[in-house]
């Protein structure tokens, strides 16, 4: 899914490039290349939950008041399009104010459990591939831009990490309670 840069990589986000409740979430993320390990992290997705049908996965969940699994892939591409809103924003140095979001009210309105699974992972992999792309040139300059979101300190950078951490502590849930 990555494409090679001729600009440098954007450097591991350090504590103060993301919200401190993200913080055990971005530990999970390796490397200091966020567009490779966003690349990569679809990859992982998509093979793991490419194969499985509608069947399989229809009203899934690991706990009575938890996700459907396609809650929680419909839930991914959301969160990832609204990090993705709040960093190009710090990007572009827009000052506005960037509100939270309740992502239960999000999933609430979404209806994902009536999607068909194919059509819920095309969705997502459109999103990561619209993220890597917009990643991808960045500079070192750029990536070190930082901003106010929901009432925190980030960078470019940070926010980047923030969906990789975001994303594996939910494959994790997936792996390790949906399709254990």
């Amino acid at each position: 899914m990555t494409k090679g840069s001729a600009n440098p990589p954007s450097g591991r986000a350090q504590a103060g490039e993301y919200a401190s409740y993200a913080a055990d979430d971005v530990a999970f993320v390796k490397g200091d290349d966020i567009v490779h390990t966003l690349g990569e992290q679809c990859e992982r997705v998509l093979m793991t939950l490419g194969g499985r049908s509608d069947e399989d996965v229809r009203g899934l969940r690991y706990a009575p008041d938890k996700w459907t699994l396609k809650e929680v892939i419909g839930h991914l591409a959301d969160d990832e399009r609204i990090f993705m809103y709040r960093l190009l924003c710090v990007l572009r140095n827009d000052v506005r104010r960037l509100d939270g979001f309740d992502e239960r009210d999000y999933v609430a309105a979404a209806r994902f459990e009536e999607q068909p699974l194919a059509a819920l992972l095309d969705e997502y992999r459109t999103v990561r591939a619209a993220t890597v792309a917009m990643l991808n040139g960045l500079t070192t300059e750029q990536w070190a831009r930082r901003g106010t979101v929901n009432g925190y300190e980030a960078s470019v950078r940070g926010l980047a990490y923030h969906i990789a951490g975001h994303e594996l502590r939910h494959l994790r849930t997936i792996e390790e309670r949906y399709l254990a």
